[in-house]
């Protein structure tokens, strides 16, 4: 069967950072694969790699927090989505505040969630994590445009996806 490299090489997806909390362990990576998934009751699903140290901490979680950044916040990005967190402190390098389950909560962030885990879902190389959102940043004025695939396609991951 053939791979859908034709297909999603066409995609320009908005990109997210998922944070997680476990006890005093906090992790947090760089996700593109991630949607709403229902309108009634709403539900957001994300699917994070089980390669990285963000899915270990996830699965002893019972929130995640998701976050989208602006184009102007490419560094931000590039700590989530290119430092690993086995070797790196990122929390230590950004604004956060601890919300629901002690996920921390990017202050910086252009919006964000927090959602309780509803459910783990096996996808292959990727977990999705069922999310029932309980929590939202206030609004902001004004729509940057979004940070997407296309603005970080060239980073280096700090694991493999």
């Amino acid at each position: 069967m053939a791979g859908l490299d034709v297909f999603s090489d066409l995609l320009n997806y908005p990109m997210y950072v998922v944070t997680a909390a476990s006890g005093d362990e906090r992790a947090g990576c760089l996700v593109g694969f991630a949607s709403q998934c229902s309108i009634h009751p709403p539900r957001f699903a994300v699917w994070l790699s089980t390669a990285n140290r963000t899915y270990r901490v996830a699965r002893r979680s019972t929130h995640l927090a998701v976050h989208l950044l602006d184009r102007g916040q490419r560094d931000l990005a590039r700590l989530f989505g290119g430092a690993t967190g086995d070797e790196t402190d990122k929390f230590a390098r950004v604004p956060w505040r601890p919300h629901e389950g002690g996920v921390p909560v990017l202050t910086d962030a252009r919006a964000w969630f927090v959602g309780r885990v509803l459910d783990r879902i096996d996808g292959g190389d990727h977990m999705g994590f069922l999310l029932d959102p309980l929590e939202t940043s206030p609004p902001v004025p004004g729509r940057p445009p979004l940070i997407m695939f296309g603005d970080v396609a060239d980073l280096e991951p700090g694991h493999p996806a």
